[in-house]
């Protein structure tokens, strides 16, 4: 997705869940005011759940500040239900951007299974607009 495009604005604007491996001090207004400590679990927004995902602080500990988890528009519940029967899953109750989201997830994550659903999703999708 082009850079200002809105569309990628609001899909790296979706809530990703982390789990926060290191104790942050400075992140109080995402943990309802109070510092985030090591093992809170937080949905925030794509973009800030990816830098904090891929970055990692100075120090002994080497280990980055969270670690990303699959959101639950894309678990494996979801999954399941795509390849049983794609048209009964409605993807925008899942994520307002679903294919977007699963774009940005399939860069941070190597998840050969879903990229398979997705396609065949996809071609069916394809395959009823065009009819």
């Amino acid at each position: 997705m082009a850079y200002y495009s809105p569309d990628a604005i609001l899909t790296d604007a979706q809530k990703a869940p982390c789990t926060f491996t290191l104790a942050v001090p400075r992140l109080a207004p995402l943990n309802s005011g109070s510092a985030v400590e090591a093992g809170t679990k937080l949905d925030i927004p794509l973009w800030m759940a990816e830098l904090l995902a891929v970055s990692k602080p100075s120090g002994p500990s080497g280990q980055s500040l969270v670690t990303l988890d699959m959101p639950p528009a894309l678990g494996q519940r979801v999954m399941n239900a795509l390849r049983a029967d794609p048209r009964s899953v409605d993807l925008r109750a899942q994520a307002f951007y679903f294919y977007g989201l699963c774009e940005r997830m399939l860069e941070l994550f190597d998840e050969e299974d879903m990229v398979e659903v997705l396609t065949d999703v996809s071609l069916l999708v394809c395959v009823f607009q065009c009819r």
